[in-house]
């Protein structure tokens, strides 16, 4: 029997030269004859951190190699120009359904406008399909993130639970994770030092994705508002067997209790 459990999640990203962050949420939920939309901006400039959230409508159109999002309850636009080749791959599926990973810019020329700040540099957007709840899934901690240079971009994946899988994409090459921290990615044959972190955010999701969709507490099991998770955002060095490149890291650890 098909699922009957949609979730289309977006997440797009831009930081600035001087480290300021804005990055975007918006996601697509269709279950038990619900269909619920959410968006949410997170945004660091001059050391201040702020998020707004709204269960209203977005826009969001994509194109070959353009994204373009408006949030118009939340005063958000942006775009995304893509500057490196998408990839894309299911990670994990089985009878009852699967978790698609579709990054569609690994390294993107993004601007945005958030009220009345504006956000201009290196960015990055991708798009998660879940089609089996994801608090059926079987992960006890998610490590993510993403690295954007003039010269490289790479993204990160490692999986770990009752099934336990763990890959990056390297200037679109697909290789293993050798192994995965808050401060170093290493992946063959390179390496990823993280420092100078700040957090993005960090607690349980109830406190820190949803509180502002109320409503989805009354569709959603309880537990799944108890997940943990910190974010940062970091200096990175990339460094490889002919080079290294320095630019900013978004990663993050998710500690999965459902």
């Amino acid at each position: 029997m098909p699922s009957e459990f949609s979730l289309v999640k977006w997440y797009m990203d831009c930081i600035t030269d001087l480290g300021d962050v804005a990055i975007l949420y918006c996601a697509d939920l269709r279950w038990h004859g619900v269909h619920a939309t959410y968006s949410s901006v997170l945004t660091i400039h001059d050391g201040l951190n702020e998020t707004h959230s709204s269960m209203v409508s977005y826009k969001l159109s994509v194109a070959s190699d353009e994204i373009h999002v408006e949030f118009p309850r939340l005063r958000v636009s942006g775009n995304w120009r893509a500057d490196a080749a998408p990839v894309q791959r299911t990670v994990f599926e089985n009878a009852a359904g699967s978790v698609h990973w579709n990054c569609l810019q690994p390294r993107a020329l993004a601007h945005l406008r958030v009220g009345e700040r504006e956000f201009a540099g290196f960015g990055y957007a991708e798009c998660l399909t879940l089609t089996l709840p994801p608090w059926q899934l079987p992960m006890r901690e998610l490590r993510w993130g993403r690295f954007v240079s003039p010269g490289d971009s790479l993204a990160w994946v490692d999986w770990k639970g009752d099934y336990s899988t763990s890959f990056a994409v390297h200037n679109g090459q697909t290789c293993e994770v050798l192994s995965a921290s808050d401060r170093e990615i290493e992946i063959p044959p390179a390496r990823l030092r993280m420092d100078e972190s700040i957090f993005l955010r960090a607690g349980r999701v109830g406190s820190t994705v949803l509180p502002g969709a109320p409503a989805l507490r009354k569709l959603l099991p309880s537990s799944l508002f108890n997940i943990e998770e910190r974010k940062w955002r970091s200096r990175g060095v990339f460094t490889a067997n002919h080079h290294s490149s320095r630019g900013w890291v978004i990663h993050e650890v998710v500690h999965w209790k459902v």
